[in-house]
């Protein structure tokens, strides 16, 4: 059996998926998630997968029902599958803490070659394809907008990868912004809907049988709820595996990559945002309740929410705000930052790129182009897809961002448009 992902630093405990899917709506590109070319039998190199990394799969082994339905849904035999799983479960063994020159894209190039080394390219698209529909874990009965930028009519939790940004939204009125830390490359955050349904306060932590964790934690000795050890923070909220919104972050990790897969705050923004949470549930959790659970962090409680909470997870590279065009950087490597992603964007505000002063053109185009970059700064190139020679052996994680995060460029013809500025932020 796989250990999740989020076992690794976020949970140790299944949580809830869905069937459903909708992987385009959320990032600047329409064909982000879908991105594998339709002309198969004139092009040869066509990627069987551009976002599960074999990290992620090891994280779904941990649910029985996926090995299951690999196995009725893509007709796989049990060798299959455990090979599958073998080769997930050494991927994550192989990993180290530390900065290296890996990135999203040879960690999907490396899964890629592996699952179709063992099932074939036509399985393995089926394979792959199931597991973004996991992954993603949108659920029919919430709405999902494919305009880029889109502001929440209704009542939702908006985290935006690339900006490090979650946004609290009620009844279409963006209330509060926190910023936040995301999951590595090797462990990207997804993007999808899913929906929050309990806030656990004092939550305890696993450690995991891997690289990173010896020489700080004996593996599988339960880290108790309220130590200084226990990464989780004072609370954690499952958003669906393998992912939580969680606390126990230092301020100098939000803004950056800091997790296995999941949403981290600080101690301090995670009780500001539980209450929150609460409240858009249809819950009550006041400063007193949390004080109460508090004095003995020893005990973990659970508050079911009394209604699920929607909660976007966007991958949106190129964000209209007040006036301005903020580009962030492409850290997951999916290619967003493209000059037509950028027109658009722009259309969604009535704003023609070839109608812009070319001085405005030239910064939109240089901007562009000094985003389109890893975590290493090196550029988004799609023939990394289809090489995996320069993965460092030692197969560490990539931790920290070399370089500037984002650059930002004033169009006059979009004053007063955009996606909100955050509000009340929390860093």
């Amino acid at each position: 059996m796989g250990v999740a992902l989020v076992a690794a630093a976020c949970m140790n405990q299944p949580q809830q998926t869905s069937t459903s899917v909708n992987n385009t709506a959320v990032s600047n590109n329409s064909t982000v998630s879908t991105s594998t070319n339709t002309n198969t039998t004139a092009q040869p190199a066509i990627p069987v997968n551009d976002s599960v990394t074999l990290p992620v799969l090891d994280a779904m082994f941990a649910d029985e029902q996926f090995a299951s339905d690999l196995k009725s849904k893509l007709g796989l035999t049990d060798e299959q599958i455990q090979k599958i799983e073998e080769a997930s479960r050494n991927a994550v063994l192989s990993l180290d803490e530390a900065d290296e020159n890996a990135s999203t894209k040879k960690s999907v190039a490396k899964a890629n070659d592996e699952v179709k080394k063992i099932i074939g390219e036509d399985k393995a698209r089926q394979l792959f394809e199931l597991a973004r529909q996991r992954w993603s874990g949108s659920d029919q009965d919430m709405a999902l907008s494919g305009r880029p930028n889109s502001v929440p009519t209704d009542s939702r939790i908006v985290i935006n990868a690339p900006a490090y940004r979650m946004d609290v939204y009620r009844d279409g009125k963006l209330e509060h912004s926190y910023k936040v830390g995301i999951g590595y490359p090797e462990f990207p955050l997804p993007h999808g809907l899913r929906q929050a349904k309990s806030i656990i306060f004092n939550p305890t932590w696993t450690p995991p049988d891997e690289p990173w964790v010896k020489g700080k934690f004996a593996p599988g000795k339960k880290v108790e709820a309220g130590s200084k050890d226990n990464p989780l923070g004072p609370i954690k909220i499952p958003i669906g595996l393998p992912s939580l919104i969680h606390g126990g972050k230092n301020p100098g990790k939000l803004g950056t990559f800091a997790s296995h897969g999941c949403v981290g705050l600080t101690n301090k923004g995670i009780e500001t945002f539980a209450p929150e949470l609460a409240a858009l549930g249809g819950s009550q959790l006041s400063d007193a309740d949390i004080t109460n659970y508090q004095k003995d962090r020893s005990k973990t409680d659970e508050l079911k929410l009394a209604n699920p909470v929607p909660v976007e997870l966007r991958y949106e590279t190129i964000v209209v705000e007040n006036g301005q065009v903020h580009i962030y950087r492409d850290v997951y490597e999916l290619g967003t930052n493209t000059e037509d992603n950028l027109r658009k964007v722009l259309a969604v505000y009535g704003v023609n790129f070839d109608d812009l002063d070319q001085n405005v053109k030239d910064q939109l185009m240089q901007a562009l182009q000094s985003m389109a970059v890893d975590a290493h700064g090196d550029p988004v190139d799609e023939s990394a897809n289809q090489n995996t020679n320069n993965k460092s052996k030692k197969g560490k994680i990539t931790t920290t961002i070399k370089g500037q995060k984002e650059a930002v460029v004033t169009v006059p013809q979009l004053a007063g448009k955009g996606y909100p500025a955050p509000v009340n932020l929390v860093g």
